[in-house]
């Protein structure tokens, strides 16, 4: 075959355009895939050392806080505050601190032994998990009585090889009297460190060898055993230490350990020990190499072979196509419209033939259609003229409908205009009168009109949102348990009192057997019913009104007939009813008033629960609405057991999650409370609930009995000196507590409660305290069962709860004197802490405004905002010279 110019030129280009970038990006990926694999490896060594740094960190740092925990225990402040009186009281006291270090050596398997060392050295409580007696001195406690630091930690290895962790803490008995405070000796805690042991076994890669050095080179952990306790060179060690500084991988030969060249990373731990990672070189490098070689390889026979594949690919799809099309074209121009040219592939050079004879096709085929218009023009007009006369009157039939909606929507805004004016006009008046007339004498009959006419403006409102939701196709029903006979239940005590206020007799049948539960929307379902059953009340001035209720097997439905003897519907307004914004007619809207909207809703909300409602009416005879919903019933509900056959089972059972049980309920509470006024609440609500908490004043004694007694459930607040409730939860997860924490705090942002939980609560609860969301809780966690809204009230007015309130009140003299103080001496933490208590406290115990305005200071303080800060903090003066 004759080769073309074409060929020749686009061989030319190629060849160095192929060759030179292959060489470039050959040599470059030879060098990026050898530097890779170095820097991959390294990479992999030096942030496993460094996950090992920070893992010992964690567990040195979780045992600081525990022997600080230790340091400041309430019991052994009282082992330490004064002389027994007997040996017996000195028994119990020592007995109890035992008892504190026993928790702690459980709760932490590594703790060895807890010792509390007077300062002459003297051990006076000793307590070994291994039952080992007091050790006569400590090599370190020279060091100890030397150092003013208040946390120290201590290597010491032992004659088999392996090393202890000592950690020392201070004691201190704080005299106001006193420069400074007495130093009344130490908590020492000895701990096998078990992570120390297995961070040192774990290695990235195999032969690595991990030890972890003294300031003076000596190896106290190491993956080999036989090197514990062996020393390195001062050059090694000085080597390390320079590497330590930079934080880089070096090649060091270690002569101490072997001859063998070693890529070393080290890192130094808080107390100038060294955690180094040591792997041979060869086997560190030694995938690099191979790797390389086979890139070499790839490249070379890529430069070889690649521009001969291109020509020959490029020659067959390309070149061979476009000789064909040129030649094709040049036929076309001559006038030849016969030329066809062959099926290609399906890529674009196939497009591109079947485009060219898609275009010979039209060119003929447009020759052939002038030929045909020249012939036919008067018909293409006629028949166009035509058309435009069809489409002229589709548009007017379009003008037609779309005033006939202008005018439902016109006559919808007028009836929405009333509708919502009517309960406005009743709000507005009656809250007139009672602003205006301060000696009304019916204020509770005018707060009763408000209420219940904000209810029926708020019913509007949802339903014109429910509609909206409908028609945009975007409200969600659930499927949950519908108990049937609670339901009906329900749908009897709302609606047989508007059925008695109009002297109608009110009946409910049931067609059994029906099933005692279903599985729908309840609350849909519900409001499906409520909407029809008080529409027959609205629409019926004397007769009845009764609800059938049946289970129709073949469909597997609940179906509910809604018979009244009211004023019935014709058929054209039958075919109206369940249309958005209309009823039956314009006198209807008059008489009875109404939106036209719940009968829609209604409809779309069966139909949403898998059935649909149906009407049957006659005018003058009233009318029989039937409700039909699927019941999704599953296998244990289509047995026997899950219908109900006689009419003895249609009482509703009583949930005894909703009743409260006479006697008291056995259960062991923690509340974690700083507040005496608080603490006296909370005990008082919980009393009346037949639970007898026990009270921590700070978070450090809520860790202590946490972990020496059995709690059900602990309230903790999140604000306590000491230790606040997040350390003490997150100490008590640490230390496997794993019963409920429910967070109490007037700090309820989504960014606290997050914090809350992510500490380890399960639950945050806010001030003031909320009795329901409180007894939820308990109901929840304990699975005890609610009392009654009468016990509730009965608490509120009884005699202890007037004496706590009473006895906040008493103090609210001292709180301003303090407010004043703070602000005077310009202590704003202080002042924002106090104003944090003080918006819980107040709020508790009904003092709303005290309750708002320090929550007001409480922000401005803690955002810094200084303008807002005089403010608020002369309105929470006000507030608390209003309430004294």
């Amino acid at each position: 075959m004759k080769t073309s110019k074409l060929s020749i030129r686009l061989l030319w280009y190629i060849t160095p355009l192929v060759i030179l970038p292959l060489l470039f990006l050959g040599g470059f990926t030879l060098t990026n895939v050898t530097n890779s694999t170095k820097k991959q490896a390294e990479l992999i060594v030096s942030r496993f050392v460094e996950q090992q740094q920070q893992k010992i960190f964690n567990y040195i740092d979780s045992f600081h806080s525990i022997t600080r925990l230790l340091s400041t225990s309430p019991v052994l402040a009282d082992f330490l505050a004064r002389e027994p009186e007997s040996k017996n009281q000195y028994i119990e006291r020592l007995g109890e601190l035992m008892n504190v270090f026993a928790s702690y050596s459980e709760a932490y398997p590594d703790i060895v032994s807890i010792n509390y060392v007077a300062p002459d050295g003297k051990s006076d409580a000793f307590y070994s998990s291994q039952l080992t007696p007091a050790p006569d001195s400590y090599p370190f406690f020279d060091q100890v009585l030397q150092s003013n630091l208040r946390q120290q930690q201590f290597m010491i290895p032992k004659e088999d090889g392996s090393t202890s962790l000592y950690f020392v803490h201070p004691i201190y008995n704080i005299d106001y009297y006193l420069k400074q405070p007495q130093q009344l000796g130490f908590i020492v805690v000895h701990v096998e460190p078990s992570i120390l042991n297995a961070s040192i076994l774990e290695a990235p890669f195999n032969n690595t060898l991990n030890l972890f050095l003294t300031t003076k080179g000596q190896i106290l952990f190491s993956s080999d055993y036989d090197l514990r306790g062996s020393y390195l060179s001062e050059y090694e060690l000085e080597q390390i230490k320079r590497l330590a500084d930079y934080g880089k991988l070096a090649s060091i030969e270690l002569s101490s350990i072997d001859k063998e060249e070693r890529i070393i990373y080290a890192v130094q731990m808080t107390d100038g020990d060294y955690f180094i990672s040591t792997t041979p070189k060869d086997l560190l490098y030694q995938s690099g190499k191979a790797i390389s070689l086979i890139t070499a390889l790839i490249v070379i026979i890529s430069v070889i072979s690649l521009p001969i594949l291109i020509y020959i690919v490029v020659r067959n799809l390309l070149l061979t196509p476009v000789e064909l099309l040129g030649a094709a074209s040049h036929r076309v121009g001559d006038g030849d419209l016969s030329v066809y040219l062959p099926a290609h592939t399906n890529d674009e050079v196939g497009v591109l033939f079947n485009d060219f004879n898609h275009m010979v096709n039209q060119i003929r085929h447009y020759q052939d259609e002038l030929e045909e218009y020249k012939h036919h023009l008067e018909e293409k007009v006629e028949s166009r003229t035509k058309a435009l006369e069809a489409m002229n009157s589709k548009l007017e039939v379009a003008i037609a409908q779309a005033e006939q909606a202008n005018q439902l929507k016109s006559r919808f805004l007028a009836n929405m205009s009333h509708e919502i004016r009517t309960p406005l006009t009743a709000i507005m008046g009656f809250t007139e009168q009672l602003l205006h007339n301060k000696d009304a004498v019916n204020d509770e009959q005018h707060l009763s009109t408000i209420l219940r006419n904000s209810k029926h403006l708020l019913e509007l409102i949802n339903n014109i949102l429910d509609l909206s939701k409908i028609e945009a196709e975007k409200l969600a029903v659930e499927r949950g348990p519908c108990n049937v006979v609670q339901l009906i239940h329900d749908i009897d005590s709302i609606i047989r009192p508007l059925a008695n206020e109009k002297q109608l007799a009110f009946n409910i049948n049931y067609q059994l057997p029906v099933p005692k539960s279903i599985n729908s929307d309840t609350t849909r379902l519900k409001q499906i019913l409520i909407n029809i059953a008080s529409n027959a009340v609205k629409f019926t001035e004397k007769g009845s009104i009764s609800i059938d209720i049946s289970y129709n097997n073949n469909k597997q439905h609940l179906e509910f007939a809604i018979q009244d003897t009211g004023i019935g519907m014709s058929e054209r307004e039958v075919e109206r009813v369940f249309k958005p914004f209309e009823q039956a007619d314009a006198t209807t809207t008059r008489r009875f008033g109404g939106t036209g909207l719940g009968l829609c809703i209604s409809k779309n909300l069966a139909q949403l629960l898998g059935g649909d409602v149906q009407l049957i009416s006659e005018p003058g005879n009233g009318s029989c609405f039937t409700v039909q919903v699927a019941a999704h019933l599953n296998a244990e509900q289509l047995q026997n057991e899950g219908f109900i056959h006689s009419y003895e089972q249609l009482s509703p059972s009583k949930d005894v999650q909703l009743s409260f049980a006479a006697n008291s309920f056995d259960a062991n509470i923690l509340v974690a409370e700083d507040n005496p006024d608080n603490q006296l609440l909370i005990k008082l609500l919980l009393q009346t609930w037949g639970l007898e908490p026990d009270i921590a004043k700070n978070g450090a004694e809520a860790v202590e009995m946490a972990l020496v007694n059995d709690y059900q459930l602990i309230i903790m607040d999140m604000q306590m000196p000491v230790m606040g409730g997040l350390e003490a939860t997150q100490m008590l997860r640490h230390a496997a507590y794993d019963g409920p924490i429910i967070a109490l705090t007037a700090n309820v942002m989504k960014t606290d409660v997050d914090t809350y939980i992510e500490a380890g609560c399960d639950e945050a609860l806010a001030k003031p305290i909320d009795k329901d969301a409180l007894e939820q809780v308990l109901v929840s966690y304990l699975h005890i069962e609610k009392d009654s809204q009468n016990k509730w009230e009965n608490l509120l007015k009884s005699e202890k709860f007037q004496q706590i309130n009473d006895n906040y009140r008493s103090k609210l003299p001292d709180y301003l004197s303090q407010v004043v103080q703070l602000y005077r001496a310009k202590e704003w933490e202080a002042l924002r802490s106090l104003a944090h208590s003080l918006k819980g406290s107040a709020g508790c115990f009904s003092f709303e405004a005290i309750h708002k305005t320090a929550g007001q200071l409480e922000n401005a303080l803690r955002s810094n905002q200084t303008e807002q800060v005089e403010q608020c903090y002369n309105a929470l003066i006000d507030a608390l010279e209003e309430a004294s």
